[in-house]
């Protein structure tokens, strides 16, 4: 079952009734894990441009969701790169990009086979 988020403020989000002082990987199947900036990092030198390695570790572990709903943090920093966005749209896997407190509705809202990826700073 997909965990509801109740909440974000900088630099965390509470999810299932549990603040995480992290970013967050949120799988179809409800698991919560903490995402692996690194592998946009080592591209990018930032978590803010989510590589296509990233895009691609995210699809795979949620077994190649329909959509993806993208919390692009409390500002809206966040960005997929054109290699990440070509890849999703190759896939069949649409995605909504918004800031993290307004990504929160939709995902909640959010049915069937849905991924989610929330940066909780900038």
């Amino acid at each position: 079952m997909k965990p509801r988020i109740q909440s974000t403020k900088f630099g965390a989000i509470t999810v299932g009734g549990e603040e995480l002082p992290h970013d967050v990987v949120i799988l179809p199947n409800g698991t919560v894990r903490k995402r692996r900036k690194k592998l946009s990092k080592a591209v990018y030198g930032t978590s803010h441009t989510i590589s296509l390695a990233e895009a691609e570790h995210v699809y795979d572990q949620a077994r190649h969701p329909e959509r993806l709903i993208i919390g692009t943090g409390q500002n809206g920093m966040v960005h997929l790169s054109p290699e990440a966005d070509s890849f999703l749209e190759e896939n069949g896997c649409a995605v909504l990009l918004a800031p993290t407190p307004e990504a929160i509705e939709p995902w909640n809202a959010a049915k069937g086979n849905v991924a989610g990826l929330f940066h909780v700073t900038c």
